[in-house]
């Protein structure tokens, strides 16, 4: 096995709660032991090559090939999603409890 180095990464706060919990899911020690395993797994995947195309993967409608009803489509679709009810669930947290000693014991006497 290869020695570790310590480095710094700085991270969005979104980003590194969604490490820890999969670090929680996957049975892992920590979160550096994930990121190890998440370049090593992407490093064996194969050269990064460029960009790719997205050729073909949006379609411009042919009444409208310079996009000249866009804006209005857009904003009708825009509108149409704000008139639907928000729907917000909330999953409870998951939190983990060490059982132990802890440092501030009451003393009975």
């Amino acid at each position: 096995m290869a020695a570790k180095q310590a480095i710094s990464v700085t991270l969005d706060a979104d980003n590194l709660l969604w490490l820890k919990g999969r670090t929680g899911a996957a049975g892992l020690r920590s979160v550096s032991e994930l990121l190890d395993q998440l370049v090593t797994a992407a490093r064996r995947s194969g050269p990064v090559g460029s960009s790719r195309s997205v050729e073909g993967t949006i379609e411009i409608d042919a009444s409208d090939p310079g996009l000249d009803r866009a804006d209005a489509a857009v904003q009708a679709m825009f509108d149409t999603s704000l008139g639907r009810p928000l729907v917000a669930r909330e999953r409870p947290a998951k939190y983990r409890i060490r059982r132990g000693t802890s440092a501030r014991k009451k003393r009975r006497g």
